[in-house]
């Protein structure tokens, strides 16, 4: 079940109402920064009451200490993966690791590398060399190498990823659109069928589900394309 809907909603009353014309079993959820903000824990543990794996998009970046403090609070949530920022450096992404194994229920940890808004002039005003991509392969290589499940990709950098490391580790993938589906303001999109054959492990998708008139069936026409 690679399928992620991203509940991108700005009251949890609307990601309520559409988790209510969905099913666990077909697909997971992923919680970002502005509905976490309004709805809380509590939202986050509503959800996995109701049976979703959740994928907690909070993207911590912090000192060491606080980080690992994070991913443990989430971990107590119950949810199925959380997330930091690789750049804030290996002893963070260890710390993180070495907190949810602790925990009673270890989520998958993984790495955001580049923001897929980062063009290269952003890229050198923050002081990195090369392009972004350059910048994702070895942000990746130092999320495994700290012992992270995986990474957050965008699609063009699937295929290079997947060269450096096997199936095991995790590629996170938003800026998914059915053939049927509008682009909206994605730039580089797949198909959730070019995605898996790239080799992403899961798609992230929002609109082409949640603004559908019938999210259920807009994730059936998903299914059998991937099937």
């Amino acid at each position: 079940m690679p399928i992620i809907v991203a509940l991108d909603y700005a009251k949890p009353a609307d990601a309520l109402a559409l988790i209510d014309r969905l099913e666990p079993a077909r697909c997971k959820l992923k919680v970002g920064k502005e509905l976490f903000t309004r709805g809380g824990p509590a939202l986050v543990e509503q959800l996995v009451a109701r049976g979703y794996d959740v994928f907690l998009d909070l993207k911590f970046h912090d000192i060491p200490n606080t980080v690992a403090g994070a991913c443990a609070a989430a971990a107590d949530l119950g949810v199925w993966m959380v997330n930091v920022h690789a750049l804030g450096g290996r002893r963070m992404m260890e710390a993180a690791r070495e907190a949810i194994e602790k925990s009673a229920h270890r989520p998958l940890l993984i790495g955001v590398t580049i923001l897929t808004s980062m063009g290269e002039e952003d890229i050198r005003e923050v002081g990195l060399s090369g392009v972004p991509a350059d910048n994702v392969l070895r942000l990746a290589a130092l999320a495994k190498q700290s012992g992270l499940d995986g990474v957050v990709c965008s699609p063009r950098e699937i295929e290079p990823l997947r060269k450096q490391h096997d199936a095991s580790f995790q590629l996170v993938t938003p800026g998914i659109r059915p053939a049927w589906a509008a682009t909206g303001d994605q730039k580089r999109v797949l198909t959730p069928a070019e995605a898996v054959a790239a080799g992403a492990s899961h798609l992230v998708i929002g609109r082409p589900i949640t603004g559908a008139p019938s999210p259920i069936e807009a994730l059936a026409r998903i299914e059998s394309e991937l099937a």
